[in-house]
């Protein structure tokens, strides 16, 4: 059964909501570093005491800005791989290759700011980490099932070779994100990489 909310759970709802949108509008403009928790609570037009009930820093609310672009991400990491042939298998890497580069893309002034958190904060960076944790383990497993299947060379370690993948990906992402125009560079980077990737790995 759906709970009925009180007049003052909307009221904190909203509050909530202020917060964080005037949080995305400063720290897009200001960076993070140079962004203030006072810069966002006057954006937000709320009262000090108000603000800190519901986060105590800008830390706090990147991570609410984060959470639905991290959501996006898991998705991606998230996605089923159980090729049958190696063929198949090199269609699905290119096609979620291509996902996690162009949701970087879509998201590129956050993303922006992410990086530059990243840098910044223990506590982003460890949010951060969690999108990477969960990619290794997906594609570790991914290998493991092509190992099984007889399709990737047995000598690779899964772990080794997930970790690896991930990083490459991650660093052209950035390189993306970076960029003003690069469609026809994304589209040369997502065939590369997908080439060296099943290349080395699968048989035939």
């Amino acid at each position: 059964m759906k709970k009925h909310l009180t007049n003052r759970d909307k009221q904190a709802q909203e509050t909530k909501r202020k917060l964080i949108e005037s949080a995305h509008q400063v720290f897009l403009q200001n960076g993070f570093e140079k962004t203030t928790i006072s810069q966002i609570i006057k954006t937000a037009g709320v009262g000090y005491g108000t603000a800190y009930v519901y986060f105590k820093n800008k830390h706090e609310l990147f991570i609410a800005i984060m959470e639905e672009v991290m959501q996006q991400f898991f998705e991606v990491a998230h996605q089923k791989f159980r090729p049958d042939t190696a063929a198949e298998a090199s269609s699905q890497i290119k096609n979620q290759v291509r996902e996690y580069m162009n949701l970087a893309i879509q998201n590129r002034p956050i993303m922006k700011v992410v990086n530059d958190a990243i840098g910044s904060s223990d506590r982003i960076e460890a949010e951060w980490e969690n999108i990477r944790n969960e990619f290794i383990r997906g594609i570790t497993s991914d290998i493991n099932h092509s190992q099984e299947k007889q399709l990737v060379n047995t000598e690779f370690d899964p772990a080794i070779t997930a970790k690896s993948w991930y990083y490459m990906n991650e660093m052209f992402m950035w390189q993306l994100v970076d960029a003003d125009d690069n469609h026809d560079n994304l589209e040369h980077i997502v065939e590369q990489l997908s080439l060296f990737y099943t290349s080395a790995l699968y048989n035939g």
